[in-house]
């Protein structure tokens, strides 16, 4: 069923993993997306995947921690699809591990920068562009599961994530009246090249996260983005403010 039919979308980090895998399904459900990605490369390979399956979709390349190049990137979107009726936030890069009393604090503000201030400055523009439109619109904010209660030596990523959360519930809160309704999904331990790569460098941790979930396995992008895609159509017309963790569980623990 194609439920997001003539919704134009804009999805951030939409290059690899997880972000990718939300624009592949929005597209599969009848969306027009806007792949954005630092990464000229990898969004052209993404919208290239959506064209060769019959969908309609456009790149721009943008960092999102910078405000120009965000508001450049929502033009970009209303400019080509005349809308933005779908956005979601998934761009994030946590900087650094380690105890809070050795982390560096440039690599502190670094992270917030990239996981937290970024999804403030995507919501500022994308909630700009949707007042202007009588249809309203839908936010999904990507969080994690580390915010729900905290990480040890991953204490800026956690940080950054819990801001994410009342973040997405204070702005659904602001706009709800005005037909805008904002979520956030929020992935467990989800098999992404970055996870992947991690669990190569660190086989002992992996074991221990592949079970962290009590369905005994790692969920996969295509979970997180069929939660994203419920949230953004009409099946979801009145939830807002909610945050929904994809984990296998992992959160019940």
């Amino acid at each position: 069923m194609a439920e997001l039919e003539g919704k134009s979308a804009l999805v951030t980090g939409a290059g690899v993993g997880i972000g990718r895998a939300i624009a592949l399904t929005m597209a599969d459900q009848g969306a027009r997306v806007v792949v954005a990605d630092l990464n000229e490369e990898t969004a052209q390979e993404t919208a290239t995947l959506i064209r060769e399956a019959g969908g309609d979709a456009h790149t721009f390349v943008a960092d999102v921690s910078d405000e120009q190049r965000v508001s450049a990137m929502v033009e970009f979107t209303v400019k080509t699809f005349g809308s933005l009726d779908v956005a979601c936030n998934s761009a994030a890069v946590s900087r650094g591990s380690g105890p809070i009393h050795t982390f560096d604090k440039a690599v502190f503000d670094q992270t917030l920068d990239l996981c937290l201030t970024n999804t403030f400055l995507c919501m500022k523009y994308e909630i700009e562009a949707m007042l202007e439109q009588t249809s309203g619109g839908s936010i999904v904010n990507i969080s994690s599961n580390a915010s729900l209660r905290g990480q040890p030596y991953n204490t800026a990523y956690a940080a950054a994530k819990s801001g994410v959360n009342l973040l997405t519930k204070s702005a659904a809160a602001e706009y709800g009246h005005k037909g805008i309704r904002i979520n956030a999904v929020s992935p467990g331990v989800i098999r992404t090249p970055g996870v992947e790569k991690y669990f190569a460098e660190q086989p002992k941790i992996a074991e221990g996260l592949k079970q962290s979930a009590v369905m005994r396995r790692l969920g996969e992008p295509s979970e997180i983005a069929e939660a994203v895609c419920f949230f953004a159509s009409d099946r979801a017309s009145f939830i807002t403010g909610q945050l929904l963790s994809v984990d296998g569980g992992g959160a019940i623990k």
